[in-house]
């Protein structure tokens, strides 16, 4: 089969997003199948990249880590007509996410969209941001589920999330799988020497793209906390990102800043060394799909602390692999890891024994395998006619595509517009 992935990041980007299409595109290949990621430039993009079409866009949106993509070259159409893919796979439904729509409209094929984000929780990145904003991207991204031909969403939670909304495309749970050998048996004691943290320290840690809407501050200020109580204990963050002079303010202020450890981005093997050089994971975001890190985590044999999210609940069980807390409260937060600090000396082997089997239930290749049976569902049609190929076909798809995606901006705007003008109305009503 071959395979068109469309996404707005990408390595070298590091992310949720990025490593989920390049794990399931390495898998796809694994398994015998070609794949072709079409994505944006970046400047420190490795030069050589064998099936990665890369597209002009203006990098760090708005201070942002993200790109955004430009007009897309002529060249991409002709790139996809000698690639010849069976299925489309887009990983967003703005940008790029537009392109792979046209695409899929202009040679007839399927088009699959993983759910990969809360796309309202980022507003913040762009002018204007406001209540109104959020409610249009939430109505723009239900409108492009519907346009597609089956949605991944990458847990149960954010399947029932769409499904509220009004996504009426069948919607299937495809996790981002976890290489699970890939983060077994990393160098812990050589991480730690790197980073002058005694071999018998207990260490917190934390990875992923440093980034305001992942909630850091509070995770910053309950560590610290923990750390002022703890005077042998440290905490390793792995990432960058805009949030990081917030961190490193936390920990300054609680008197512990000596003890706080930002090595920045790493990939693998670092990234498995610095897993394991973890005693515990911590994790305080409340805007994911789902915690990739948290699987990541326990594929390296990490219990993990986690407030109860989309994401950490299908991962992580309260009082079994970790502590999944209901309310985000940084004293409270700070407690469950003091908690699991007490738990490693007595218990702690029971929490291990839970986190493999985490860990097995997101592994990498079930969920490929899970995405490829799906996609070989769409596949089933038989070859066109000839005479679908046509120019006359090709400008029908072409203007039908533009028009679908038209009447989603048109729907997205009405709706949310709609909603502030009755809101207005009924606080005029009640004075």
């Amino acid at each position: 089969m071959n395979i068109l992935m469309m996404t707005n990041t990408y390595l070298p980007h590091v992310g949720g997003v990025a490593r989920s299409v390049d794990s399931f595109a390495q898998m796809y290949r694994a398994r015998g199948h070609r794949v072709m990621v079409v994505a944006p430039e970046f400047d420190d993009a490795p030069r050589d990249e064998p099936d990665v079409v890369r597209i002009p866009a203006l990098q760090n949106f708005n201070g942002s880590d993200f790109s955004v993509v430009l007009p897309v070259p002529r060249f991409l159409e002709r790139a996809v007509m000698r690639f010849e893919p069976d299925i489309v796979h887009s990983h967003h439904p703005f940008l790029i996410g537009s392109t792979a729509l046209r695409l899929a409209s202009l040679f007839d094929l399927p088009l699959v969209f993983t759910h990969h984000t809360m796309y309202e929780r980022y507003t913040h990145y762009v002018p204007g941001d406001s209540a109104v904003l959020r409610r249009f991207v939430v109505q723009l991204s239900t409108s492009y589920a519907n346009l597609c031909d089956r949605v991944f969403a990458p847990s149960e939670s954010i399947a029932g999330i769409l499904a509220a909304r009004g996504v009426h495309t069948p919607i299937d749970v495809v996790p981002t799988g976890v290489d699970l050998a890939a983060f077994r048996g990393g160098d812990g004691a050589a991480f730690r020497r790197r980073l002058g943290i005694d071999p018998d320290a207990f260490v917190i840690g934390h990875v992923g793209r440093l980034a305001h809407e992942k909630n850091l501050g509070f995770l910053a200020r309950a560590v610290a906390r923990v750390l002022a109580n703890a005077p042998r204990a440290h905490c390793v963050i792995v990432g960058a990102g805009a949030a990081e002079d917030e961190i490193r303010e936390a920990c300054r202020r609680a008197g512990v800043a000596a003890r706080l450890h930002m090595p920045g981005k790493l990939v693998q093997p670092e990234l498995a060394d610095a897993y394991a050089a973890m005693d515990l994971f911590a994790f305080a975001s409340l805007t994911e799909t789902q915690g990739v890190v948290l699987a990541e985590a326990m594929a390296a044999g990490l219990p993990v602390v986690a407030i109860d999210a989309p994401g950490a609940r299908e991962v992580v069980r309260d009082g079994e692999n970790g502590r999944l807390l209901r309310d985000p409260d940084e004293a409270a937060f700070a407690a469950a890891i003091e908690d699991a600090m007490v738990r490693r000396e007595g218990g702690w082997d029971d929490w291990l024994a839970a986190v493999a089997e985490t860990a097995r239930c997101y592994s990498l290749e079930a969920c490929a395998d899970r995405a490829l049976a799906l996609y070989r569902d769409l596949d089933g049609t038989e070859e066109p006619a000839d005479e679908d190929h046509d120019l006359w076909h090709m400008s029908l798809r072409r203007i039908r595509a533009e028009w679908d995606l038209l009447k989603g901006v048109a729907r997205a705007a009405g709706t949310s517009l709609g909603n502030e003008f009755r809101n207005r109305r009924d606080q005029r009503e009640i004075r």
